[in-house]
């Protein structure tokens, strides 16, 4: 094998190295599951009160990249599964109902949280998104989902504060005074 082979070959496996080590970190390494105690209640924003209340759900799986509560990647990295014991019916005449729900998709091996389910499934109305909280971080809000089945589902979504403010333009009026720390 001459020098030139020698070169492209560790060129290549180098490449080939990177690449898969790119992979587990996005996909496994960077989240971890959550125990019930560190995702809390499930909360729904009451349309009374305006204020987040939890809500009765059960067997409750959930996933994020803060570990010893430092976050390892950004605020949207969250996503929770669950059995909602109240039926969409109720949810909407006490919560506030989210408009423009886009789940985000999450790692393959946490098979529970289908984007593109309930994605559809919000399309068609089968699905209703609430409001769970607002600005849990700065410009991120989290979105709660619930199938008629009662299988419920949470993420984290930019708000339009976030989207304006993380693209690099100025906060939109209302939005909360922008901290330091994003």
């Amino acid at each position: 094998m001459n020098a030139t082979r020698l070169a492209i070959v560790a060129i290549v496996g180098s490449a080939v190295i990177a690449a898969v080590l790119m992979y587990y970190q996005l996909v496994y390494a960077g989240y971890a599951e959550l125990t019930q105690t560190e995702v809390g209640e499930i909360q729904l924003v009451s349309l009374v009160s305006g204020e987040p209340e939890p809500v009765l759900a059960e067997n409750v799986k959930a996933i994020d990249t803060v570990e010893e509560g430092v976050r390892l990647s950004g605020a949207i990295s969250f996503r929770a599964c669950f059995d909602m014991v109240n039926s969409q019916a109720m949810l909407t005449e006490t919560y506030v109902v989210a408009e423009n729900a886009v789940p985000l998709t999450a790692p393959r091996w946490f098979d529970c949280f289908d984007a593109q389910e309930v994605g559809a499934a919000l399309e068609t109305g089968e699905a209703i998104a609430f409001l769970g909280q607002k600005n849990i971080s700065y410009g991120v809000d989290r979105v709660v989902a619930v199938m008629p089945d009662g299988r419920g589902f949470a993420w984290h979504q930019l708000n339009p504060c976030g989207e304006a403010v993380f693209a690099g333009d100025d906060a939109p009026e209302g939005c909360p005074d922008l901290t330091e720390d994003i």
